[in-house]
């Protein structure tokens, strides 16, 4: 490894010279195998999929190193505590860990992690009415949205789309009117299939965890296809999280490769040969250069398409890299004295709703009381408007929108805290999402392996923690077959 300041290396990046060229380059001082090893993996990216990768390369072996440009493990997986007493604590990042999701289940037993069912959703706020979600069910209570089914919160969209799914009979072998769709939005399909305005906002209300961008950004064969699987969300979907908070899935991966991980080292250039790549990197008010027989990717392409790329990849993959599409994403946190939403009469501790804040839910469900967060998640256009505030005012805005979900909530109000990921500078944006012309190949092409370099995270595969992990084990895979192993 070597080094060379910050502001040379700009200069020098500028006039387009090639790292090796500015300095020649050591690595015996990095990894701590022989130079001429095919063993030595350069890893970019802490976060699950980066970390899962680390972990199953050195569990078989493996020189890695793994750069991070943050000064902790997780990437988006973020629990916060220092805001709240009591012990409470809230996931202001990633958040579940669903019944289906087994590599996450399988690591969590691994390292001795309990995986905690959450509440289920117990009522309803929407255009300024209020439903307990027994009664909306079994009484065949109709939302205020023309198209609405009785009893039907999610998937009121999908009888416009059912005769879609007469067209499929092999899923991996879609005929071309099919596959069309990848070039029209959700919005646009929904229109063309005479769904009412409605339809098209509430599901606009019901996708938000699912889909953070809009639904005229969305992409409708995903959206089809998603139906035709029966894979949406719904009000019963199992979504479970890791009791003490999620940040200890990647602390204890971290923790098996400590030896292997450098923070805060973002990366500023990429540069593969067909034996070789080399990475910089800045170290300390300098740049660094590491160079390696192979190479893992594991950095969102929202902030890969900013690092320069030298002997770029073949095109198909340079456009999903510029033009995966990432939306946006806000959390607020906010803790009151007493645990008002359980009291009878209440209207729910876990509430689906059309305000800017769309999911309001106890998060303290596990935790010690008489204190308690509700915890929300807001994305789409509703992140963004709510982006455009002040830290003060984004937080003045939901304190208003809970008061009208809550009368009482104002007395028994003491801090929050909000997570704008559009504003986290290694992040900037929500996790990807399939965007008009990108679903039918992009997750493909986002993964696949180019010579040398093999790519993981949850673009690659699903948008999920779980997703994260099964694309490191994936990546992983791959090396040990590239070598040999």
């Amino acid at each position: 490894m070597t080094n060379i300041s910050r502001r040379k290396f700009i200069k020098k990046s500028g006039a387009g010279v090639a790292v090796a060229t500015i300095t020649p380059l050591v690595t015996a001082r990095v990894f701590s195998s022989a130079p001429e090893s095919d063993r030595r993996v350069l890893i970019i990216g802490a976060g699950l999929a980066g970390l899962s990768c680390a972990y199953e390369l050195k569990q078989a072996g493996f020189d890695v190193i793994l750069l991070e440009a943050r000064t902790r493990p997780g990437g988006r997986v973020r629990t916060y505590r220092d805001p709240f007493a009591d012990g409470l604590y809230a996931e202001m990042g990633a958040e579940y860990v669903d019944s289906s999701d087994t590599y996450a289940r399988k690591y969590c037993k691994k390292f001795d992690l309990e995986v905690l069912t959450a509440k289920l959703y117990d009522g309803i706020f929407v255009r300024g009415r209020r439903y307990s979600m027994k009664d909306f069910k079994d009484n065949k209570q109709t939302l205020p949205f023309e198209g609405a089914e009785p009893g039907k919160l999610f998937a009121n969209e999908r009888k416009y789309i059912e005769h879609w799914f007469e067209k499929i009979e092999d899923i991996n072998d879609l005929p071309k009117e099919v596959l069309e769709l990848d070039n029209i939005s959700v919005a646009q399909l929904l229109r063309k299939e005479k769904a009412p305005r409605d339809i098209v906002d509430l599901y606009t209300y019901t996708n938000a965890t699912e889909s953070t961008i809009r639904p005229d950004q969305a992409n409708a064969l995903g959206f089809v296809l998603g139906h035709y699987r029966a894979s949406g969300f719904n009000e019963d979907t199992d979504e479970g999280r890791i009791l003490g908070g999620n940040d200890q899935l990647p602390k204890r991966f971290a923790q098996e490769v400590s030896d292997s991980i450098m923070y805060g080292k973002p990366v500023r250039r990429i540069s593969t040969g067909k034996k070789v790549v080399e990475v910089s990197f800045e170290d300390g008010g300098k740049i660094s250069t590491i160079s390696s027989p192979r190479i893992v990717i594991a950095m969102p392409f929202s902030i890969l398409r900013k690092v320069r790329i030298d002997n770029e990849f073949p095109a198909d993959k340079m456009r999903c890299i510029r033009e995966l599409q990432y939306g946006q994403v806000m959390k607020f946190a906010m803790q009151f004295k007493q645990r008002f939403w359980d009291k009878p009469g209440s209207l729910g501790q876990r509430v689906f709703t059309d305000t800017p804040l769309r999911r309001v839910y106890h998060f303290s469900i596990d935790q010690p009381g008489p204190r308690g967060i509700l915890l929300t998640f807001t994305s789409a256009d509703d992140a963004r408007k709510l982006g455009k505030l002040s830290k003060d005012n984004r937080m003045k805005r939901a304190r208003e929108v809970v008061s009208g979900m809550w009368s009482e909530a104002e007395t028994y109000w003491e801090n929050g805290t909000v997570k704008y990921w559009n504003e986290d500078p290694f992040m900037q944006g929500s996790y990807s999402t399939s965007g008009v012309g990108h679903s039918k190949d992009f997750k493909d092409i986002a993964g696949r392996q180019e010579g040398i370099a093999h790519f993981a995270g949850e673009h690659t595969v699903t948008a999920s923690m779980n997703g994260a992990i099964i694309s490191g084990v994936r990546a992983s895979e791959e090396v040990k077959k590239a070598v040999g192993v």
